[in-house]
């Protein structure tokens, strides 16, 4: 296994981890954020532009998210 695959097995059980804690906490959902970054950036080393490109919106969505949860008045 090479740099770059365990770099991708990094970031897809990052995100796996943030999404399935996102309940407990807004910072669950910036963890998802920053990990579909990862994710994205993996898709374009590898080669793999589709992928890296539907990461980076992902990415953007959870960041969305996350700055409406921190908004809310039920998040304080």
């Amino acid at each position: 296994m090479d740099g770059l695959t365990l770099f991708g097995l990094f970031a897809v059980s990052a995100m796996l981890l943030c999404y399935a804690l996102e309940d407990r906490s807004p910072w669950w959902v910036l963890g998802f954020s920053g990990s579909c970054v990862l994710g994205s950036a993996y898709g374009f080393l590898q080669g793999a532009w589709p992928f890296g490109l539907v990461e980076a919106i992902w990415s953007i969505v959870a960041l969305r998210r996350w700055w409406a949860i921190r908004a809310s008045p039920r998040a304080r």
